[in-house]
Formats: C-alpha cells, sequence, structure tokens
C-alpha cells in the first residue's frame, strides 16, 4: 500500500510539474508579451532606414505613430523627394498620402506583401497589417542561444482562412527580456525568403529593446535593409482620430 501511495505521489508530482512548465512556455503568450513590449498600449517614435544594394544605397528618415495593432502612422522626413509621404494603416486597411500629387492612395491587400520603399521590409512588416499573435498559432520547437541571449525557439504558422503574407515564421525571443532577436519568413512552398537579425539592446523609456533590425533576403547577395531607432516612447496619449486621412496631411 505504502509503495502504491507512494508511486501516486510521484505521479502527481510530475503532472503537476509537467504543467507548471506548459503554462510557463506557453508559446501563444510569449509571443504575445514579445508583441506588447514592442508596441505598448501606443508608441511614437524616430527612425531610420538605410536600403542596401550593390551598387548604391539609399537612406530613409522617418517618425511613426501607433496605437494598439490596429492603427499605425508613418511620416516619411528624408530624403526631400520623398519628404511629407505618409502611411496610414487602420485595421485591416492601409493608404498612402503622396503630397507631391496631392493624392491618397488606398493600398491593396494583395500589395501588403510587397516590398516598402523599395526596400526589404514589407507593407505588412512596417505596419503590422497581420497581427503575429492573432493570426497564427504558435508551436514552442526548444531553446537556442542567440547572442549571449537564452531564447525561446516558436513557430508561428497561419490560422485558417487568415490572409497573411507569411506561410510560416520561425522567432527567436529571449527568455528574460520577451524581446525578439531572430526570425526568419517562410513563403507558401516552405522557402526561406527573408532573415531578420535585431541587436544594439538599448533602453527605451521603461523597456530594453533592440535599436537596429537588420532584415536579409536570403537569396540576394549584397541585398539588406537595416532600420535604426533614434527614439522610442511607450504608452502615449493617442486616440483613433489622430489616425485619420485628414490627418496624414497635417503632419509635419
Amino acid at each position: 500500500m505504502k509503495k502504491i501511495c507512494a508511486s501516486l505521489l510521484t505521479s502527481l508530482i510530475l503532472a503537476l510539474s509537467c504543467y507548471s512548465y506548459g503554462q510557463q512556455v506557453n508559446a501563444t503568450e510569449i509571443v504575445r508579451k514579445a508583441n506588447e513590449l514592442m508596441t505598448g498600449r501606443s508608441s511614437q517614435s524616430i527612425g531610420s532606414m538605410k536600403i542596401i544594394r550593390p551598387s548604391w544605397t539609399r537612406s530613409v528618415g522617418m517618425k511613426m505613430w501607433s496605437l494598439g495593432n490596429d492603427y499605425y502612422m508613418i511620416l516619411i522626413t528624408a530624403p526631400a523627394q520623398d519628404k511629407g509621404q505618409v502611411f496610414l494603416k487602420r485595421h485591416n486597411e492601409m493608404w498612402n498620402w503622396m503630397p507631391g500629387i496631392s493624392r491618397i492612395i488606398r493600398i491593396p491587400p494583395s500589395m501588403m506583401g510587397q516590398n516598402w520603399m523599395g526596400s526589404d521590409f514589407t507593407n505588412n512588416d512596417l505596419v503590422k497589417a497581420n497581427s503575429i499573435v492573432d493570426d497564427y498559432t504558435h508551436k514552442l520547437l526548444g531553446n537556442e542561444t542567440i547572442e549571449g541571449y537564452d531564447c525561446y525557439k516558436i513557430q508561428l504558422s497561419p490560422k485558417p482562412g487568415a490572409a497573411v503574407v507569411w506561410d510560416k515564421i520561425i522567432a527567436w525571443i529571449a527568455k528574460d527580456k520577451y524581446f525578439m532577436l531572430k526570425a526568419e519568413y517562410y513563403n507558401e512552398d516552405g522557402e526561406l525568403v527573408n532573415r531578420e537579425i535585431q541587436s544594439d539592446i538599448r533602453h527605451f523609456d521603461d523597456r530594453d529593446l533592440p535599436s537596429k533590425l537588420v532584415m536579409i533576403p536570403v537569396n540576394d547577395k549584397g541585398k539588406q535593409t537595416i532600420m535604426e531607432f533614434q527614439q522610442l516612447k511607450f504608452n502615449m496619449p493617442l486616440k483613433e482620430d489622430f489616425f485619420s486621412q485628414q490627418n496624414m496631411k497635417k503632419l509635419r
């Protein structure tokens, strides 16, 4: 009888331990924390983007605002020929204000996977048209060390019916800080298309985050796009009406 009780107790302890471990490493919650860390309730940032090609390099300056996952606004501040352009995302719709021709152009969902301003980031990458939390399922693949950080390795797969750009994403998220350090993006044929590396951890506002993002198209040698943040502020007093087509024309 004592042996039976001891066996049952051992089984119970193991079961509770497994349950506790499963709760601690819930892949969806890890992705949710990483997403919330990067966006906050709202955010305002100043950044620059360098597009590198084998024969030329181009730099773009920008200001960005976000409210949750549904509202994004990007103002181009440089170079001169692009200055004043604005990109707006509200829920699942996106528009581009072009001051040179005084027109607002709608960007259809079919173009969300296209490169943004000639860079290696897609329209979707910039305005998060697809939610990495809501549009994907999440599976913990294991643990790996990236740049000295112990990371969760997580696979993101599209939910049925989700109109997403990427058919699979593999993400490496730091265990202690929950920022993403690396991501790989795969097309519907299972081919690796882009690799994203995040580095140069800095303290922004009330949190630590990578200040440098490098997107590398794996099959295009000599091409990459580097985005760097000079300023990031979170939980700003922004409202939904800030993210309007009328305001696109007023931003400076």
